[in-house]
């Protein structure tokens, strides 16, 4: 599989993206229920989003200075 095929792009990017909002979500519905043990649910998921920009920065450089 090679760095610009559309399924490396899923499996790096889209899928844990989806993760984090999905953690993000969950802390959200917790806060939302007065259970502050959701904030760390959101941490995680903003830190989680935070390494996939990091990543989709990362191979966006590394791929223009193969190309």
């Amino acid at each position: 599989m090679l760095p610009t095929d559309p399924q490396f792009i899923y499996i790096i990017l889209v899928l844990p993206g989806l993760f984090g909002l999905a953690l993000i979500g969950d802390g959200l519905n917790r806060v939302v229920h007065e259970e502050w043990v959701g904030l760390i649910s959101i941490i995680f998921g903003l830190t989680f989003l935070g390494i996939v920009v990091f990543t989709y920065l990362f191979f966006s450089s590394y791929l223009g200075l193969k190309i």
